[in-house]
């Protein structure tokens, strides 16, 4: 499966569907924050490693490719990293997103800017320009490792990182998935109680007498 292929389906599915369909998938931890809400972030990670200096940020943005995610990992950098000039570079090249583990600046500009960026917090002290550190390697960010190509699919609830053959046995899954959960929606708001579309007396009969049980829908 191409990554367009890929990219046209992860659009009408949620990153809780595709958790749900691997409860080991790797997902960032919950401190990686969008700075706009609503939007969502599909495409395959350019990354960048540096440490209170953004001159490797600004070779990630020269060489990263139209539909990539900048993916930044700061090493604990306390300094921002991104602003909103960066932003706007990244918006003109056709980046997909930007996904920085650390701070960054110029929040309330970047919060109008039509691309999913996430962080972990804001501050306005800049960082520097006196380093050159490393792109394009694995790095680490939001607590998993992110390699170069990999597909990063968010939205507000936060952020999953796959690899292309990963999200080819994940996809019906989590369409599945999706497709039950709009079912039980309809029938709940024709008043149909969520507890008779599942087997919850079973599982908890099960789970009292010590069987192996799973949660289910019954649809």
């Amino acid at each position: 499966m191409d990554f367009n292929e890929i990219a046209r389906r992860l659009a009408v599915v949620e990153t809780t569907h595709l958790a749900d369909a691997d409860k080991g998938i790797r997902v960032m931890d919950a401190g990686l924050k969008p700075l706009r809400l609503g939007l969502k972030l599909i495409g395959r990670a350019f990354t960048v490693r540096c440490r209170e200096d953004f001159l490797t940020v600004m070779v990630g943005l020269a060489r990263a490719a139209p539909g990539d995610v900048l993916v930044v990992d700061t090493c604990g950098s306390r300094r921002a990293i991104l602003g909103e000039l960066f932003t706007y570079e990244a918006k003109r090249r056709g980046l997909a997103g930007i996904v920085v583990d650390g701070p960054v600046r110029d929040t309330v500009t970047i919060r109008t800017i039509d691309l999913p960026v996430y962080a972990r917090g804001a501050t306005p002290l800049a960082g520097t320009t006196q380093h050159l550190f490393e792109v394009q390697v694995p790095v680490g960010c939001g607590g998993v490792t992110v390699n170069p190509g990999d597909i990063l699919f968010g939205d507000d609830d936060g952020i999953i990182v796959a690899s292309s053959i990963e999200l080819e046995t994940l996809l019906p899954l989590a369409e599945q998935i999706e497709a039950r959960e709009r079912v039980a929606i309809a029938r709940m708001q024709q008043g149909e109680s969520l507890l008779s579309m599942l087997n919850f007396d079973e599982h908890r009969a099960n789970l009292q007498a010590g069987r192996p049980s799973a949660l289910r829908f019954l649809l």
